[in-house]
């Protein structure tokens, strides 16, 4: 019995021993090891950092928070100390402690001049959940040198940044490589397209001279196409293709697509069916331009594939609504050529053609799916296709929409175009004829400027004479000015008065957030077509009605009037009582100085002055008040009444410092609406 427990006392000390030299192997990549007791800010070193100047010695009992913190001061570099002193707080060590079984913490040291990096690790003695209160109460830490792996990390970091770098500027230069070639090949297919319009309103010409020139148009439009496609797929490539969500109407969208492809399909001689699904819901939020593109796409390669007799049959339907949202479902299904099986899974790879017979016959960029699939996916939605060879061929695609509040009976007409006051502003002339003429195609008649500065200039005169533009349209590339500089300036000086639209050869999504924040209302890319302008005018004149501030209220405001006639003062002083205005008369300009300076600030809302009177006419009195030195005559509207109508005399009004130039005799509504928009 005795020699049994010898031998197990022989057996005993020797698992200490292995297990004591097995913590000493285990530990041996740390250069200082110590228990550290939470609770009572204690320590005690297992293993001591021997090369280091007045380090803890083996054994030692020391307060854990004094040297740690002492050691952080000395030698933890000061771009790292805080978040050291912050690691090695007991709040810290329990909180991070509470569900990893270790805690690691990487530095940089300097000892002797010299940098390196160097990390602690810290563990619970004891896990919390072995523990009746579940917290940590003691912890071992050991510090090691991570230098050599660390800088190898950042070596490596730096290379995959520089890689980055390096792609990401080849990217961009892609991009702006991509983006000015769309400009350069825009532009002579701006010129192209808008003479071919032009030339083919000619009177008088052949039948053979027409059939030319609808050919030259449809074969540019082709092109403008395919460039369209290589764009788009690049834009995706590169990340910077954005899904906007605007409320839309679905009604309109199918109605725009369904105008297209029956136009097509009746022109080579096909059956076209659009199925819709009753009490489907009319307005949703999502993007209406990809969506359509992404049908159009499908829809068209449909008519392309599918010979003379065929049919093409378009169906939408709602397949569920869930929490403030609906899942629509688009087919097209038709009888064309269809497609092998084998070939299905490349249909969406860039560039992919089943074979080259196809795309002699049929002519393609090879882009047309990929980029609709990006679309698709872009949008959270998915796509399908079953098809035969020689039976046909069915796409589905699937796209969940935000459901909008928007109601028909809340819905208003829309904006009659033929009324609206238009400037078009581009400094090609044939684009400028071009833009023009698409514009008479849906009823509006445009002014035109050649230059952003001329159209700064003609905006400011209409918005003087109480006859500002109700929308402009704006080249965006122009010599001297371009288009994004002048629509600030328009702002800058008119406000929020009308709507402007960019026009581009560039692809609009380049310089949308500088353009949004000089006040652009909408985009529109060059050459334009009638159905693009009718819908972008009528987003923008929506946007920018929106944008406006409310106008001012008229009843029981003061306004100073200037004038030397008697009979014209008491005109204007019952046309201004319609409104219920108040009236303080002034014979002269002198005297009109005088009234506004004896009042005080804020005692006036506007003032009316004439442009002709003695003494001191209204261009002298308007700069006079313009100067006092007074916050209200900054900012009091200064509106001048004059039968003097050309445009030089508008510019001397704006020079002198009065917001607007009416001509009399003045129309009661252009005044109200004046001061409505020049009072706050």
């Amino acid at each position: 019995m005795r020699e049994y427990v010898l031998t197990n006392e022989i057996e005993y000390g020797e698992q200490i021993k292995n297990a004591s030299g097995m913590i000493t192997a285990m530990a041996s990549d740390y250069r200082s090891v110590y228990y550290v007791d939470l609770d009572k800010d204690e320590g005690i070193c297992y293993r001591s950092y021997k090369d280091l100047e007045g380090a803890i010695r083996e054994g030692e009992h020391f307060c854990f928070s004094e040297a740690f913190t002492r050691y952080a001061e000395k030698y933890v570099a000061e771009g790292y100390r805080a978040e050291f002193l912050r690691m090695i707080t007991p709040e810290n060590i329990r909180k991070e402690l509470e569900n990893e079984t270790i805690v690691t913490h990487r530095y940089l040291v300097v000892r002797n001049g010299q940098e390196s990096y160097e990390m602690f690790r810290m563990a619970g003695v004891r896990h919390p959940e072995e523990r009746d209160d579940h917290m940590i109460h003691a912890v071992g830490v050991g510090f090691t040198d991570v230098d050599k792996e660390t800088r190898k990390t950042l070596r490596q970091q730096q290379l995959l940044s520089d890689a980055l770098t390096v792609a990401e500027e080849a990217n961009r230069a892609k991009t702006a490589f991509l983006s000015t070639m769309s400009h350069e090949i825009r532009t002579p297919m701006n010129a192209i397209i808008g003479l071919d319009t032009l030339a083919l309103n000619t009177p008088g010409l052949s039948s053979e001279t027409r059939e030319y020139l609808e050919k030259i148009g449809a074969s540019a439009r082709h092109l403008l196409g395919l460039i369209n496609d290589i764009l788009d797929m690049s834009r995706i490539e590169a990340g910077r293709m954005v899904i906007k969500r605007e409320e839309f109407s679905l009604k309109k969208l199918l109605d725009e697509i369904n105008a297209m492809v029956d136009s097509q399909c009746h022109s080579r001689g096909l059956r076209y069916e659009c199925r819709m699904e009753e009490d489907l819901p009319n307005y949703f939020i999502g993007d209406a331009m990809r969506l359509k593109q992404v049908i159009i796409n499908i829809l068209g390669n449909s008519v392309k594939f599918t010979p003379w007799g065929g049919s093409v049959i378009f169906s939408v339907k709602r397949i569920a609504s869930f929490e403030g949202k609906t899942t629509l479902c688009f087919t097209m299904e038709d009888t064309g050529i269809g497609m092998d099986k084998e070939f299905i899974p490349k249909l969406y790879e860039a560039f992919s053609q089943e074979d080259s017979s196809t795309k002699n016959k049929y002519g393609s960029t090879g882009l047309g799916m990929a980029i609709t699939r990006n679309f698709v996916e872009m949008m959270n939605g998915r796509i399908e296709v079953e098809s035969e060879k020689g039976k046909g061929t069915t796409f589905t695609v699937t796209v969940t929409l935000q459901n909008s509040d928007h109601h028909e009976e809340s819905e208003q007409d829309d904006v009659p175009l033929s009324g609206l006051s238009v400037l078009v502003v581009d400094d090609d002339p044939v684009a400028l004829g071009h833009t023009r003429l698409m514009l008479g195609k849906i009823g509006i008649t445009a002014d035109t400027a050649n230059t952003g500065a001329e159209a700064v200039d003609m905006a400011r005169l209409r918005h003087a004479r109480g006859e500002a533009y109700d929308l402009i349209l704006m080249d965006w590339r122009m010599s001297e000015m371009n288009g994004i500089e002048a629509t600030r300036r328009i702002r800058d000086s008119l406000g929020e008065e009308a709507a402007v639209v960019l026009l581009t050869g560039y692809q609009w999504e380049d310089i949308a957030q500088e353009a949004v924040e000089a006040g652009v209302a909408g985009f529109l890319t060059k050459p334009v077509a009638p159905a693009n302008v009718q819908e972008e005018v009528h987003k923008a004149l929506e946007k920018a009605r929106s944008g406006r501030r409310e106008k001012a209220g008229l009843n029981g405001r003061r306004i100073l009037l200037a004038e030397d006639m008697p009979i014209n003062a008491e005109i204007m002083k019952k046309i201004l009582g319609m409104k219920r205005i108040e009236v303080e008369h002034a014979e002269n300009g002198r005297i009109a100085t005088e009234m506004f300076a004896e009042h005080p600030h804020g005692y006036y809302d506007a003032i009316l002055m004439d442009m002709r009177m003695p003494e001191m006419d209204g261009l002298q009195a308007g700069s006079l008040i313009r100067s006092m030195d007074r916050e209200d005559a900054k900012t009091i509207p200064i509106i001048a009444l004059t039968a003097n109508a050309f445009d030089e005399d508008v510019e001397r009004s704006l020079q002198a410092g009065l917001n607007a130039h009416l001509t009399k005799p003045v129309e009661p509504d252009i005044l109200f609406a004046t001061l409505e928009n020049l009072m706050k």
